[in-house]
């Protein structure tokens, strides 16, 4: 199969689809794999190291025009004339980003097959979680950065000075996110707070993490009294492939103490928090009821060689899956094929239609793939 390897576009996104090692591997399967000139340069790879795993160095448009491309971030604006009908691999969240890109999807006939909604036999997201600890991790480092009273904090320091805990963090949502999040901000010695929806999780996260950290079911009224309290908020609240649900709403917000800081790792499915709006590395925060809001849609970008690196290590088995087998790849398995969320001019991922208000252009994959 022809596979294209393409430069990623999104503000100071450095991650890349495809390590040298891994355009090597689908060269030895018999593939043909075009890099486009300069994408892995941000993660440490040189044009040099993919030509010498076998890979053509081509142009953008050369690139685009592989039968399988291989991507980290939706496609922008400036892509969408690339499209076609294809098989485009990457993350999409869809239900959290403009529907012009949906459409476009439709309309180009493009079977996009979406990271963050393939499922392993256990149904977990097996392509979702590495970097779901990146962000995590990530969330309490920016969180802590812009608690600092130089940028625009109220001076709490998170951690443990000569035994006296500072600082309370916030994590809403017990998922790969918030573990990581809860084992940052422990580890650093601030209190943890966690609301989840799954009572069993406590004793796990207690003894994985702190015996201290106290573990809360999810309930507005609770949210918003541990809320008025917290110096730093994380929210990692994920539906698979839907908008996110806001669970912090404008007063809750409101409510808050001046100087504190909310870092919604949602936001790449439309933010769990009211006030949440997408903001870019470049411009990565703003400031609503005196409360600092960091709501970068791709954080993991900032890491590159790590992202890349433990992003690629999952999904490569997957990328010669579909090389070797296409569609078909795709009939054979009901974990990747429910990443699937476009294909043949349909919507293959309801709750993507649910929350585009694109109900009519849904259809269920199996009935769908008998149009390609």
């Amino acid at each position: 199969m022809r596979i294209g390897l393409v430069k990623e576009t999104k503000d100071k996104e450095n991650r890349v689809g495809l390590t040298p090692d891994g355009v090597q591997r689908l060269v030895q399967q018999g593939h043909q794999v075009s890099v486009e000139s300069g994408a892995g340069l941000g993660s440490g790879f040189a044009d040099q190291a993919y030509a010498e795993a076998g890979a053509d160095i081509v142009t953008t448009r050369q690139a685009w025009d592989g039968d399988l491309v291989v991507k980290v971030k939706e496609p922008l604006p400036g892509e969408y004339p690339y499209l076609r009908d294809q098989i485009l691999f990457t993350y999409l969240h869809l239900a959290g980003v403009t529907p012009t890109l949906t459409e476009t999807l439709l309309e180009r006939r493009t079977t996009a097959v979406a990271y963050e909604t393939v499922e392993d036999t256990q149904g977990r997201l097996p392509l979702l979680a590495p970097m779901s600890g990146v962000a995590g991790d990530m969330a309490v480092t920016m969180g802590a950065y812009y608690l600092a009273k130089p940028h625009g904090g109220k001076g709490m320091l998170l951690g443990d000075v000569l035994g006296h805990a500072y600082g309370r963090v916030v994590v809403i949502g017990d998922g790969v996110v918030g573990r990581h999040a809860a084992r940052a901000a422990a580890g650093m010695g601030a209190e943890v707070v966690v609301f989840g929806r799954h009572p069993e999780r406590e004793q796990v996260l207690q003894r994985e993490i702190s015996a201290a950290l106290r573990y809360l079911m999810s309930e507005p009224a609770g949210i918003a009294q541990q809320l008025r309290a917290a110096d730093l908020v994380v929210g990692g609240v994920l539906l698979r492939g839907a908008k996110a649900p806001r669970v912090v709403s404008e007063s809750m917000v409101a409510a808050m103490q001046p100087g504190s800081v909310i870092v919604d790792v949602s936001i790449d499915q439309g933010g769990c928090v009211e006030t949440s709006r997408p903001t870019t590395h470049s411009d990565p925060v703003f400031v609503s009821h005196g409360v600092t809001h960091y709501c970068v849609a791709n954080m993991p970008g900032a890491y590159p060689w790590t992202s890349t690196l433990a992003l690629t290590k999952a999904t490569l088995p997957l990328v010669e899956r579909l090389a070797a087998g296409g569609i078909d790849a795709l009939r054979a398995d009901p974990g990747l094929a429910r990443g699937v969320n476009t294909i043949a001019g349909s919507i293959a991922c309801q709750a993507v239609a649910q929350g585009l208000g694109m109900e009519a252009s849904y259809r269920e994959f199996a009935a769908a793939a008998q149009s390609t």
